[in-house]
């Protein structure tokens, strides 16, 4: 198996403790990895968290659905591999962890997003467009189980998402990538930033509130069955964290 470049973790620039963040509880410690989608720095993070802890659970921001895909992705002599990014690496990492996709669509997803609704009163173009956002998803993840099913029947591998293109890849050195990496995430929070105080829709605000809570529900379900960690986007790192560390404190 190829392999990728042989570096001392402890002082690599990829595998920082910014982006990798643990909660413990009674029931053990949760790891959350965040990534920066289809990034070399965020899928060497992603393996190098995994083969240290070897968990029991591996929990991915895809939908349950979709994992099957991800599975035939990750089954391959080449390390990354070609498709599916970080979460088919930490798929390959895992080995014989369970993996587990924590992301929409789910009923957890709906129930909460349903409740929202409820709760907030949104206009009738907000909610027509969460129904959109909600059947775009319920679409895509849909799509995703027919590439697998098509995949476990042939040698035929679907990429069903075309990799997103960044300016550094696996022959640029590990302080290029984390910096790359670094300077992304802050144009991207940047430009969040700028769009929530100007237009961000209401409908994209509530669509991520109930992903984050029904995501930060399913994590504390899967602590239960062992040492879990959790590959999420950068972007939801830091409300997961909050909204776990919330539930532990909970008498």
């Amino acid at each position: 198996m190829d392999s990728l470049p042989a570096i001392d973790v402890d002082s690599d620039p990829r595998v920082t403790g910014e982006y990798v963040r643990q909660v413990s509880g009674d029931a053990g410690t949760l790891t959350l990895v965040g990534v920066v989608h289809d990034h070399p720095s965020s899928t060497y993070r992603v393996r190098q968290v995994v083969e240290e802890l070897d968990p029991e659970v591996l929990a991915l921001e895809l939908p349950p659905i979709s994992i099957p895909l991800f599975e035939q992705y990750a089954a391959t002599d080449r390390c990354p591999p070609v498709f599916g990014g970080e979460m088919s690496a930490a798929i390959q990492a895992a080995d014989s962890s369970s993996t587990v996709g924590i992301d929409r669509p789910t009923r957890g997803f709906f129930r909460r997003l349903g409740r929202n609704l409820i709760q907030e009163r949104p206009s009738l173009t907000t909610v027509r467009n969460v129904v959109s956002n909600a059947v775009k998803t319920t679409k895509h993840a849909a799509i995703c189980r027919v590439a697998a099913a098509v995949g476990a029947h042939t040698s035929v591998r679907l990429e069903v998402d075309s990799p997103i293109s960044h300016d550094i890849d696996w022959m640029d050195t590990p302080d290029e990538q984390a910096r790359d990496e670094r300077e992304q995430i802050r144009r991207s929070r940047s430009f969040m930033n700028a769009f929530r105080t100007a237009s961000r829709s209401r409908a994209s605000r509530l669509e991520d509130a109930a992903r984050e809570e029904s995501m930060a529900t399913r994590l504390l379900e899967l602590r239960e069955e062992g040492t879990t960690v959790a590959v999420v986007g950068i972007d939801h790192l830091g409300s997961l964290v909050e909204q776990l560390d919330s539930a532990g404190e909970a008498p």
